[in-house]
């Protein structure tokens, strides 16, 4: 069952330079207890499609158009009064930074206590055993102790843990985690990656992961959606998609991903680059959005923008020349 429909979402942003259209018509669903990956490059607008979710996208100079449907709720529609109860509530967010979500200023029990209180119709004395259990439940060893200390007395790890505890103390339906592992080491971020997944599997919400990192999509995700300069361009489960990638730019990315063991095989052969630079999102773009770097471009696609094609089991892809081999095996 869908928990999240978006429909034709558009984020624009207006700037002195024209306007910058960082998501542009893009659709996809959540359904009930499912890891939904998006991934791609820098820039790329997965995060400002988070954002618009949320509905944080700051109006002027953003817009935010289209269709949102949370629990057959339309959230373009809702006023700031009712997004309020439903952030930090039915959907949270995970930040990539906790330094910069954390408030420095306030403990991390009262961080945690006044999120709960907000939401949860409970007393002082409940909001601090929630926000020991909490504690507890993302592996913070000593949680009584470090309820009482500051973001900055914290490592990474244990500020993205709270960062995770925060999301999850109103046992949210849907939890975003926009590159939830980015600025920790490789150890740090399987022990977060096998926390999400454990802690889905406990409340039973439907994560939206954000990332750039291919191995983390093969790890948690079932199904994933590629997005290149503000538009989705493939979609698929994730053993399909990096069993048959069809659209050149997710095999550009496939590409460029390390192999393990490559070089102890004999296997020497460089890492695939895509070529080129993203097109400006200020220029409307005429054709498919890849064209300019993709080794398969021909006349129609710089003047035809495909169309979405269903390739069956459940992927999709927006190329012209779907499935053909884009960048050559070195």
């Amino acid at each position: 069952m869908a928990l999240l429909e978006v429909q034709n979402l558009q984020t624009h942003f207006r700037t002195p330079d024209g306007i910058n259209r960082a998501v542009d018509g893009v659709s996809f669903v959540v359904n009930e207890g499912e890891t939904l990956a998006i991934v791609g490059e820098s820039g790329c607008g997965k995060s400002v499609t988070a954002m618009s979710i949320l509905r944080l996208i700051p109006e002027p100079p953003g817009k935010i158009s289209g269709s949102i449907r949370f629990m057959d709720q339309d959230l373009l529609a809702l006023s700031e009064k009712q997004m309020r109860a439903i952030r930090g509530n039915a959907i949270s967010m995970i930040f990539q930074e906790p330094m910069t979500s954390l408030n420095p200023v306030l403990t991390i029990g009262r961080q945690l206590r006044e999120t709960l209180r907000l939401h949860q119709p409970i007393s002082q004395v409940q909001a601090q055993a929630r926000a020991l259990e909490m504690l507890d439940l993302v592996g913070i060893s000593e949680a009584a102790r470090r309820l009482n200390e500051y973001p900055h007395q914290l490592s990474g790890g244990m500020r993205q843990r709270v960062m995770i505890a925060l999301a999850l103390a109103c046992n949210p339906r849907l939890l975003i985690a926009d590159e939830p592992t980015t600025a920790l080491d490789v150890t740090i971020q399987a022990q977060i990656l096998d926390l999400m997944t454990d802690l889905k599997k406990k409340i039973g919400a439907a994560i939206v992961l954000i990332t750039h990192d291919l191995g983390v999509v093969a790890e948690v995700a079932e199904r994933v959606m590629v997005m290149y300069a503000g538009r989705k361009v493939e979609e698929a489960p994730v053993d399909e998609l990096f069993a048959r990638p069809l659209h050149p730019y997710t095999q550009g990315l496939l590409g460029a991903v390390p192999k393990l063991g490559g070089s102890a095989q004999g296997h020497t052969s460089r890492l695939r680059e895509i070529p080129g630079l993203v097109p400006s999102l200020k220029q409307k773009i005429k054709g498919c959005v890849f064209a300019s770097r993709c080794p398969l471009a021909k006349e129609p696609c710089h003047e035809i923008a495909p169309a979405l094609q269903d390739k069956g089991n459940g992927h999709w892809v927006t190329c012209h020349f779907a499935g053909e081999s884009a960048f050559s095996h070195d």
